[in-house]
């Protein structure tokens, strides 16, 4: 039966390949829409249909229906690989002999270079907030910190203030699938924490609370409110665009990669998993190899 076979699947990701609850919970939500799919428009029964009865035919139907809905190719591409990744487990697994969907193609995306703020941009975003009073302090520490150790949103919300080691500045951070790592932060971002940890962090904690970065109750600060101080200070220096917490993570690695920094280290430093992953960021800083070719060679 289908519904087992899923929960195993999702056991598996969980505790085997130790993959991101976010991710789980988005696969789960893209496997959710082809079961409906599967019963409302093809009258199955998802609780004792056959795995082997869904073949080729019924995934190519399926995806003419995510077609039909107008759906963003992103979305479709993205609802068809949930499905893919289960029955490459299934296959793993010896459930099944054939994967049905080795003859279905995947939409194709045109690929979106990631949005980024120059470094004349950065600067005057750091200098919006006002460190006369503890929020400013704070939101000044926040964005040098996303900028200056290229971290995720989820990854800064989480940090506590142990995680910290100022006198070798350094930070630990967990991301995604629960990997550690150990990033170095500039000069700006030690001072900026240290006059936040010293000046406002202790009038604003709540007693008992771990967290590095809280709240005007002194509790962690959510995901959704660091996206809203981003977009706050990126307004307040008239940065044309919308610009969330993600644009300074792209900032940091176009910035490392346009200054000469090898491409396998900005990899370990935004911990990604494959290489494939950071190659986006060689397109964007292929602006500035552009840039030099046309200012010194001879003939350009």
């Amino acid at each position: 039966m289908l519904v087992p076979l899923v929960e195993n699947f999702i056991y598996y990701l969980d505790c085997e390949k130790n993959m991101a609850k976010m991710t789980i919970k988005s696969y789960n939500s893209d496997w959710m829409d082809f079961f409906n799919y599967l019963e409302k428009e093809m009258k199955f029964d998802i609780k004792k249909i056959d795995i082997c009865t869904i073949n080729h035919s019924i995934i190519r139907k399926y995806l003419v229906y995510l077609n039909n809905r107008n759906l963003a190719k992103s979305t479709i591409a993205r609802k068809i690989a949930a499905v893919r990744s289960f029955y490459r487990y299934l296959l793993k697994k010896g459930i099944i002999e054939q994967n049905p969907l080795d003859t279905v193609s995947t939409p194709k995306i045109p690929q979106r270079l990631p949005r980024y703020l120059e470094i004349e941009e950065i600067n005057k975003v750091m200098k919006q907030p006002i460190l006369l009073n503890n929020s400013g302090l704070r939101d000044r520490a926040i964005l040098e910190t996303l900028y200056g150790a290229g971290i995720r949103v989820s990854e800064l919300v989480n940090i506590d203030v142990d995680n910290l080691d100022l006198s070798y500045g350094y930070v630990r951070v967990t991301g995604k699938g629960n990997r550690e790592r150990i990033l170095p932060l500039g000069n700006e971002a030690i001072k900026a924490l240290k006059d936040y940890l010293n000046k406002a962090y202790i009038l604003m904690v709540k007693d008992g609370e771990k967290a590095l970065f809280v709240n005007k109750n002194g509790m962690r600060l959510s995901s959704r409110s660091i996206r809203d101080i981003v977009n706050k200070y990126c307004h307040k220096a008239d940065i044309k665009g919308n610009f969330s917490p993600h644009s300074f993570r792209h900032s940091f690695a176009t910035h490392l990669l346009d200054n000469g920094a090898d491409l396998r280290v900005v990899q370990e430093l935004l911990g990604h998993k494959k290489i494939s992953s950071t190659q986006v960021y060689t397109h964007v800083s292929k602006s500035e190899l552009r840039k030099i070719y046309h200012l010194t060679h001879p003939r350009a």
